[in-house]
């Protein structure tokens, strides 16, 4: 057997926790591999919406175990307040939720020194969502991070004080003002702690090494978004955690030759939250009234998304670096109405045109060079197979698939888990 794997192609936000939850009855196991709390996946069914952080996208239906993987970094407050949000559904949370000893833990001085650092950097600010990630991250590879299996110790206290005085240290080197009361915050740390323990802890490598054995299915499930990756992504303006392909292998201790299928979600426009480069972003109307019907504000953080025509350019690229098999197309529903749709299809880079993804991306270095289609009016909400789709639609998702030469199996038309269809 092997582990399929799902992610975002763009900067985030592409839909994969709906998606993830349509997958879910496929699959035995759904197992997150990287990000934290800055992640905001949202499903909708039975007239409900819920939006998940930390916790996998499976974790409503019965019969999936959902694991946390060890490139996951934790805060126990923000876990305990999603599993009170979940009270009311009957979940078994001690045998369906395991989480990775190996997986790091944020600390309230994690969230104070992401804030203390961006505060810093004034308008240069890479538009962090304060959740004290990038921080986590930082400890983790600097080897002095807190992870989950040190709760098990009886010295975890100690490990927490070190760590939380090396912090205190560091937040003076900023010296930027920011309000804060430690003794509140370790208040509500130290008490969603206690619910943290009561969960199930594992050895999450060796438990998909045997899952793999007795041929259970598994989906690793990332977070963020291709075009976000600390090493592929737009630099520096990208998330602390590595959110291709490759990252289901580090954070989950799965070997590369384990990985099959790797499902691709894209939106049928491209939005991004924060600061950064942005080639495709509209400002004039088209912009705003992709915003609007596609209610595009961010699942974790309420920030209104920018909205811009979809980069084939930035997509193909991060096709290749995933090595994507399967395209899942999210959002072409918002678009009906619009009377000529546009693509980039190529770059205008410094005077020269260009087909690939380069180095830099400013707007200085680089003008979209676009592709346009005709629009379509149909209301696709309520369409449920791939025969009704608007002959207009069907010859954009052909252009794009032919562009990145992988196909297109899903599209979404709606956010509810009913509103998917497969091609």
């Amino acid at each position: 057997m092997a582990v399929n794997l799902l992610l975002g192609l763009q900067w985030g936000d592409e839909g994969k926790g709906k998606i993830v939850d349509v997958l879910t009855s496929n699959y035995d196991i759904i197992a997150r591999f990287q990000g934290g709390p800055n992640a905001g996946h949202t499903l909708i069914f039975d007239g409900q919406k819920h939006v998940l952080h930390t916790i996998p996208s499976g974790i409503f239906h019965k019969n999936a175990i959902n694991l946390v993987g060890n490139g996951v970094v934790i805060d126990p407050v923000i876990f305990n307040k999603e599993l009170e949000n979940l009270a009311n559904y009957n979940l078994d949370f001690k045998s369906k939720l395991l989480i990775s000893r190996k997986a790091h833990l944020i600390l309230p001085t994690h969230r104070l020194l992401d804030a203390a650092s961006e505060t810093s950097k004034g308008k240069a600010k890479i538009g962090s969502t304060l959740k004290g990630i990038g921080p986590t991250y930082m400890d983790k590879t600097g080897r002095n991070g807190m992870r989950v299996g040190d709760l098990e110790l009886d010295n975890w206290k100690e490990i927490y004080q070190t760590l939380t005085n090396k912090h205190l240290k560091m937040l003076q080197f900023f010296d930027v003002e920011i309000q804060y009361d430690l003794n509140e915050l370790e208040i509500e740390f130290f008490n969603a702690i206690k619910v943290l323990k009561e969960l199930t802890f594992i050895d999450s490598e060796e438990y998909l090494s045997n899952a793999l054995k007795n041929n259970k299915t598994i989906l690793a499930e990332g977070a963020q978004g291709s075009l976000l990756d600390v090493d592929f992504g737009t630099y520096p303006f990208v998330t602390s955690s590595t959110t291709t392909a490759a990252g289901a292998c580090t954070g989950l201790g799965v070997a590369p030759n384990k990985i099959g299928d790797v499902f691709g979600i894209f939106k049928a426009y491209t939005t991004r939250v924060g600061s950064g480069p942005f080639p495709t972003e509209l400002f004039d109307e088209d912009g705003k009234e992709m915003a609007r019907i596609g209610n595009e504000f961010g699942a974790t953080t309420g920030r209104p998304r920018r909205c811009g025509w979809l980069d084939l350019v930035a997509l193909k690229y991060a096709v290749e670096i995933n090595g994507v098999t399967q395209l899942m197309m999210m959002k072409g529903d918002v678009l009906s109405g619009f009377k000529t749709l546009k693509a980039c299809t190529s770059y205008n880079y410094k005077g020269t045109e260009i087909n690939h993804f380069p180095y830099n991306i400013e707007e200085h270095n680089v003008t979209p060079i676009y592709t346009e289609f005709k629009g379509w009016k149909e209301d696709l909400t309520s369409m449920t197979s791939a025969e009704t789709l608007p002959k207009e639609l069907n010859d954009y998702i052909k252009f794009i698939e032919a562009f990145v030469e992988v196909p297109v199996k899903i599209v979404s038309v709606g956010p509810d888990r009913k509103q998917t269809i497969l091609r």
